[in-house]
This record gives structure tokens, sequence and C-alpha cells, in this order.
């Protein structure tokens, strides 16, 4: 994948300001939304972002639970360290899951969904599909407003995260993916979130803040419609 996209403008950052709101319409939509969408049911996992917890992805899993859905967060404390540690931790939590016959969805938000997506390739027997929302997976941190400080934080450069990137995406994916995106994302440049290459994937182009992703009433439709592809 190309590694030519820069980060998004200053006037895309400027409307991350529009998050609050965002998150203060869907929590007074959620009584009716949770009638408007397809339900589901089985298990679900929610992976935070860059420097988010489970806190952070509060609203989006009580949505999703109230649909039918088993949700969890992911359990790892703030997502800071360097994203390969998590990914064992992470595979012992969907064995476990799995030892009742289940796959279990992942839904990620930016860095949570680009592991959701390394949890995929590495294990398809355990993860039934995956939903992105924000996440980077052309470019890498490159194609973002937070490059510098993911680096800091992680020990690993930029030129180093790349090649792990490029080195893992020669093996495809081979579950089900949704990569929302919204091209007005203040954080990570929407040409970052399309993945062009990986078979099958359904893109989905919403209207709102990077911060937003995790609360937002149309984000919500479509992570549901996406669950409920793959969900009896």
């Amino acid at each position: 994948m190309s590694d030519s996209i820069g980060p998004p403008t200053g006037y895309h950052v400027l409307l991350e300001g529009r998050a609050a709101g965002e998150a203060i319409s869907a929590t007074l939509q959620l009584p009716l939304l949770k009638y408007q969408v397809p339900r589901g049911s089985g298990p679900v996992m929610v992976l935070p972002g860059f420097m988010a917890d489970d806190s952070a992805t509060w609203l989006l899993r009580h949505f999703l639970a109230g649909i039918g859905y088993r949700v969890t967060g992911w359990g790892q404390g703030l997502n800071r360290g360097p994203m390969l540690r998590y990914l064992a931790a992470l595979e012992r939590r969907l064995v476990q899951s799995s030892d009742s016959g289940e796959t279990t969805s992942l839904v990620g938000w930016s860095r949570g969904g680009v592991m959701a997506r390394e949890l995929a390739r590495d294990r398809p027997d355990l993860v039934r599909s995956v939903v992105t929302l924000g996440s980077p997976v052309r470019g890498g941190v490159r194609g973002t407003r937070i490059g510098p400080a993911v680096s800091r934080a992680t020990g690993i450069s930029l030129e180093q995260m790349a090649r792990i990137q490029a080195d893992r995406q020669r093996r495809a994916i081979r579950v089900p993916v949704t990569a929302i995106y919204s091209r007005t994302d203040g954080v990570v440049s929407w040409q970052a979130c399309r993945d062009e290459t990986t078979p099958g994937l359904v893109h989905q182009e919403v209207d709102c803040s990077h911060l937003g992703m995790v609360a937002n009433a149309e984000v919500y439709r479509k992570v549901a419609a996406a669950l409920a592809r793959h969900h009896g």
C-alpha cells in the first residue's frame, strides 16, 4: 500500500470540535435508534483508539448490547504501547470466547481497528468479522496527525512502523471487513482508511469527526448493519 498519504488539513482538525455535539446527539437518539437498526447476537469486542481505553467506547458498547450482542471491551487499559505487544493478550481473550464454539466480531476505532485487522489476519478461525472506524490502514501513521506521538509512546520510528505494516500486509485478511471513514476526519486522512486490496472489503462513508466515530448515530447505524450481515 502507498505511504504517500499525508495527514488531514488544519481545517479538518478544527472540525474535530463537533465531537461533543455528536455525542450529545447520539445519546439523545439512542432509545429510538435501537429499534431502527437490525438486531443481532453473539460476541463482539470493541477496541479503543490510541491513548484511549474502554471508557471511550462505553456508549458504543452500550448501544451494541442494547441490540442483542454480548459485548466486551478490550480490557488492556490505555492503548499506547507497541501494537504487536497487545495481540497475544487479545488473542487469548478470543480463544476463551471460542470455547463456546462461537467466533467474535471485532469493532475497532482508529488504532483499535488496525489491531482488529491484525487479529483477524493472524487468527481467522477466531474472528467472525471486522469493522474499522477511521482506522489508518493505508500509509500507516504517516496519514494521521498523531504519527510522532505514536512513535514516542511506542519507541518505534515511523519508518519501522511502515516496514512492519508492509510485511504483515503480504498476508491477506480472510474474514469480512467493513471500513467506515469520514472525509472530514481531522485526525486520520480518509484516504488512509480506504483499503483497496483486501478481498471483499466494504467501504462505508459517514460525515463525522474522528473523535466522534464512537459516539455518532450515523456510525452506529452502519456498524449495526455491518454486524448484522455476519451474525445470524
